[in-house]
């Protein structure tokens, strides 16, 4: 008994390491904001980074913790983005305080978040392995297509939806929130680093909390040894859900912070191109996984992302700033200007976000795996008995 209190305390005590962590690192920044020792640039990236860090937790509540490799994490991203800023416009007048209504609009993303992913986990997570990574990618590009294609208005007699084609037929008072390929435009920008760093903490405690309870313990065993899980009488699917469920709710409020740090979203911001970047520098990291085999990793994922955007930019951007897709003359010209920003503006930029990007995993991974993955110690996995005997 004595042993199991002083395991609980150390588990704790790293917890409450890594919130400290997190709380000298906003403290920091923002003193740095405050006095103008950063740039415009940096200080405009604090956000997207919060939202970023809590995409990273939540993504290895799935893929570390129950051990299911899923690449549909940006759908459900999306998924919280546009239905958080439609919240937003929709409270606009019922909540004039802002960090009021950003709060709201991010609950509202992580409801629809976490239906969005009971409903696609339903069937997917019957699979396992490549067929869920496939699957759960089919669902990321499924949710971006059907934004492209979605219109949503809002007038005095309620919302107003339509696909394909704005059908929507709203009053001379009316506002088109959502605009098909168009995406959301006239944003406010009511997010803020400290509402970034508030969902981060809040991740943090809802994950941690989740990995050290009974159904944590539960979820890896399930991953440690799905039969013999079975055998115990563990619900699979139960605790597969929950922990998925709980990934994608989080997942959807990251978006919702994201999206209304910028004025205008399109759908085309939560592409495929992350899930590239996970896709390989995770398979190469189970291959070698040390310190040196996680930064081979990141590095080829961030190289891998870069080349999916040089060749999205060049074959699908032209038809994008195409007024008339069907003028092939003007689609070669924006292609050839495109192909003019290749090297000077997209090749750096995707670098720089892809690289950023593997650098805040790269720094925050090890220490918040050591709890969420291995919960509380390599030494000390959950044992199925353990388990069982708490069911």
């Amino acid at each position: 008994m004595a042993n199991k209190l002083n395991t609980l305390s150390k588990t704790n005590r790293w917890n409450y390491i890594t919130y400290l962590l997190v709380i000298i690192a906003y403290v920091i920044l923002q003193v740095m904001s405050s006095t103008g020792s950063i740039s415009s640039s940096l200080k405009g990236m604090l956000v997207p980074i919060c939202a970023y860090v809590v995409m990273a937790v939540s993504l290895n509540l799935t893929v570390g913790v129950l051990g299911e490799l899923s690449l549909g994490h940006a759908g459900f991203m999306s998924v919280g983005a546009f239905t958080g800023v439609t919240a937003a416009v929709s409270l606009q007048n019922l909540i004039p305080s802002a960090p009021l209504r950003l709060a709201v609009s991010m609950v509202v993303a992580a409801l629809f978040a976490a239906l969005a992913g009971f409903l696609i986990g339903i069937p997917v997570l019957r699979l396992k392995g490549d067929y869920l990574a496939i699957v759960t990618l089919a669902f990321g590009e499924i949710i971006k297509s059907i934004f492209n294609n979605l219109y949503v208005g809002l007038d005095e007699s309620g919302f107003h939806f339509s696909l394909l084609s704005d059908t929507t037929d709203l009053s001379e008072n009316g506002t088109l929130i959502i605009g098909g390929p168009m995406g959301i435009g006239g944003i406010q920008k009511i997010s803020t680093f400290t509402a970034g760093f508030i969902l981060v903490m809040i991740t943090l405690v809802v994950v941690f909390h989740l990995v050290n309870s009974r159904a944590g313990r539960a979820i890896m065993a399930i991953r440690d040894n799905r039969i013999a899980a079975e055998s115990v009488g563990l619900n699979i699917t139960k605790y597969k859900m929950m922990a998925f469920v709980t990934s994608a709710a989080l997942a959807g409020s990251a978006g919702a912070l994201f999206a209304m740090n910028y004025s205008t979203i399109v759908a085309n911001k939560f592409d495929f191109n992350t899930s590239i970047l996970v896709l390989v520098a995770g398979n190469i990291y189970r291959l070698k996984h040390t310190k040196k085999g996680a930064v081979i990793a990141l590095i080829c994922g961030v190289a891998a992302m870069t080349a999916g955007m040089v060749v999205f930019n060049y074959f699908i951007t032209p038809y994008f700033i195409t007024p008339d897709i069907a003028d092939a003359a003007a689609v070669a010209a924006n292609r050839d200007f495109v192909k003019t920003l290749l090297v000077p503006v997209i090749i750096p930029f995707n670098l720089i976000k892809a690289g950023v990007n593997g650098l805040v995993t790269f720094l925050v991974y090890k220490t918040v795996s050591r709890h969420l993955v291995h919960g509380e110690g390599w030494e000390k996995r959950p044992k199925l008995n353990q388990v069982q005997t708490e069911q």
